[in-house]
């Protein structure tokens, strides 16, 4: 596996947002006008490819979130490489890369109904907190947070 720090201009780390973007409109339904508002990808500076055998396997992102606290955006790997490890290391790298920048937390928000993405979060010592900003009162978000 090679791991590239890159930003959201990058091809590949926009072609498996495209396939990410695709799976969530899938799994939200209804609702995912609501989520896609926040899940841009115009300017983030902070971008993760992992790469198998030169193959864009997988991506992650973080942006600021406050002044020394990021939020995980983006994170996806691809059906072909899933079950590797793929999204713990780039849950790893975002961290690395954030407190290089010198910030102290992370928070994210995924679905309560990908249970695999909850897996990685938890095993990477995210714990759930009250959702927050936007995902205040929506059901299908679950929020976790991370001291760095």
């Amino acid at each position: 596996m090679n791991i590239l720090r890159t930003d959201s201009a990058n091809t590949d780390f926009q072609t498996l947002v495209k396939s990410l973007d695709a799976t969530l409109s899938e799994h939200n339904g209804e609702n995912d006008d609501f989520f896609a508002q926040f899940n841009t990808i115009d300017t983030i500076k902070n971008c993760i490819v992992a790469y198998i055998d030169d193959i864009p396997a997988a991506c992650g992102a973080f942006k600021p979130f406050s002044e020394d606290t990021i939020e995980i955006k983006r994170m996806f790997t691809h059906p072909d490489f899933r079950k590797k490890g793929l999204g713990s290391a780039i849950v790893k790298e975002l961290q690395s890369w954030a407190t290089e920048l010198n910030f102290t937390k992370a928070v994210l928000e995924t679905s309560r109904d990908l249970k695999s993405a909850i897996s990685v979060y938890e095993k990477s010592g995210f714990y759930k907190i009250p959702n927050y900003g936007q995902y205040v009162g929506i059901e299908q978000s679950v929020c976790y947070e991370k001291v760095l």
